[in-house]
C-alpha cells in the first residue's frame, strides 16, 4: 500500500527543532513534504502575503529522502504555496504543523501561525493538526512529545476529521510523573492581560514594548488549561467559521434587528 503523503510546516522556521522532531515522527509513519518559513513567524495569525514577492527555495538542511522547502511568507502562505504549486498534482492526506515551542493554548489559537497553517489545511478539507510543547525554555525537552504525536496523527489518518475542523494538540512540558493522557477538550476562558512599556531608543524616539500575564478566568475542568496544568495533552477541534450562532437569534428576537 501506498504511503499517506503528509505535508509538514510551522511557523517557527524551518530550522527549529519541533519541526525536526515532527518530520521524524511523521517519517514513521507516512511520506513527508516539508514547506516552511524562512525564519521565524511566531504570532502571524493567520496573515498572507499580498503586497510583496513571495520566496520558495528547495532546502536540504534534512535528510535526502525529505522533499523539503522553505518559503519567504507566512504559515498560511506555506500551506497555500504547497497545495498550489509543490503538490499541486497531490492532495496530502493531512496536514501537521508544529512541534510549536511554547504554548497554544485559550486565545492564543488566534494569534498562532502554528494553528494557521493548520487551519489553513482545514479551509481546504485537509484533516490537519497543529501541535505545541507547553514549554518555552531554550532547553525544552521535545523527545515524551513523539509517542503523542504519532497517536494523533494516525488516529487522524484512520478516522477522518470533519470538514473544516483542524486539530489544536499541546502537551504539557516534560515533568518527573509521566503524562496522563488525551483530553478532548474546549478552548479555555484564558487571555493575555497585556501591558506597554514605553521606552527611547538611543535617538530619542519614542518606541513600546509588549509585556504582560497570562490570565486564567476559566474554573472548569474540560478546557485546554485545565488539562495541560494536570499533565494531560490537550485536544481542542477548532474551525475557520466563526459566526456567533447563538448572537444571530438574539439580534433578530432581542437585538432589533428582526424588526
Amino acid at each position: 500500500m501506498d504511503k499517506p503523503l503528509i505535508l509538514v510546516s510551522n511557523d517557527d522556521g524551518i530550522t527549529s527543532k519541533g519541526i525536526r522532531v515532527l518530520i521524524d515522527a511523521m517519517s514513521e509513519i507516512g511520506e513527508v513534504v516539508v514547506v516552511a518559513p524562512n525564519s521565524p513567524q511566531s504570532g502571524m495569525g493567520h496573515a498572507i502575503t499580498i503586497g510583496d514577492t513571495l520566496r520558495l527555495d528547495e532546502s536540504n538542511i534534512f535528510d535526502d529522502h525529505i522533499t523539503a522547502y522553505e518559503c519567504s511568507g507566512t504559515p498560511a502562505d506555506c500551506v497555500k504555496l504547497a497545495k498550489h504549486h509543490v503538490l499541486k498534482d497531490r492532495r496530502p492526506d493531512l496536514v501537521v504543523s508544529g512541534i510549536n515551542h511554547g504554548s497554544n493554548t485559550a486565545i492564543s489559537v488566534l494569534y498562532s501561525g502554528t494553528m494557521s497553517a493548520a487551519i489553513e489545511g482545514a479551509i481546504e478539507n485537509l484533516p490537519s493538526i497543529g501541535f505545541s510543547l507547553c514549554d518555552y525554555s531554550s532547553k525544552a525537552d521535545f523527545s515524551h512529545t513523539i509517542e503523542y504525536v504519532k497517536k494523533i496523527a494516525n488516529m487522524v489518518l484512520k478516522n477522518g476529521l470533519p470538514n473544516g475542523v483542524a486539530l489544536n494538540v499541546n502537551i504539557p512540558p516534560k515533568r518527573n510523573e509521566p503524562i496522563k493522557g488525551i483530553k478532548i477538550c474546549r478552548q479555555a476562558n484564558a487571555k493575555w492581560q497585556e501591558e506597554f512599556d514605553k521606552r527611547r531608543d538611543p535617538n530619542g524616539r519614542q518606541y513600546f514594548w509588549m509585556t504582560g500575564n497570562f490570565m486564567n478566568f476559566d474554573t472548569g475542568e474540560d478546557n485546554d488549561e485545565w488539562a495541560i496544568a494536570n499533565n494531560y495533552v490537550s485536544v481542542v477541534p477548532c474551525q475557520f467559521d466563526m459566526t456567533a450562532y447563538d448572537a444571530m437569534d438574539f439580534l433578530n428576537e432581542d437585538g432589533g434587528f428582526g424588526e
